[in-house]
């Protein structure tokens, strides 16, 4: 489990068991331990590697098949799913996109689009906090 998502994640970044081990203040051979399953590294050490992976502590640790660590997002960033549009244009916002969001009933969203990129949706009220402040800052600096 651990073992192999250390491994996997090591290998994904391009780094050397001696480059890693470096990173984290660790033997070479504490590493190889750790990915042979004859060792378990501490919490510290697992916070310093989900760090330098760029992933939660919990995909670090999760029991994942090769492919599936394949498809781990880094931290902060979310893969929800496929959301099938209706035929007025519809679509439901996974659950889990609105948890993580705060997204409830009545909030309004602003629906942005790049022809190349694609579409993105941002809350109205942040992004209008947002671009207060951006209009503040240019104000201050006389480019407005």
């Amino acid at each position: 489990m651990i073992d192999m998502n250390i491994k996997h994640f090591r290998k994904r970044l391009g780094f050397t068991q001696e480059q890693l081990a470096e990173k984290l203040s660790v033997s070479r051979q504490t590493l190889a331990k750790w990915e042979n399953g004859e060792a378990s590294p501490s919490i510290d050490d697992c916070i310093r590697m989900s760090e330098i992976f760029d992933v939660t502590v919990n995909d670090l640790a999760a029991d994942m098949t090769e492919e599936e660590l394949d498809f781990v997002s880094p931290k902060g960033k979310h893969i929800f799913g496929i959301v099938t549009v209706g035929e007025r244009g519809q679509i439901v916002i996974p659950k889990d996109a609105r948890d993580i969001f705060k997204i409830k009933p009545g909030d309004k969203l602003l629906v942005l689009g790049d022809e190349e990129q694609g579409i993105a949706i941002v809350k109205a009220d942040a992004f209008q906090s947002f671009a207060s402040v951006v209009l503040e800052g240019l104000k201050k600096k006389g480019e407005l």
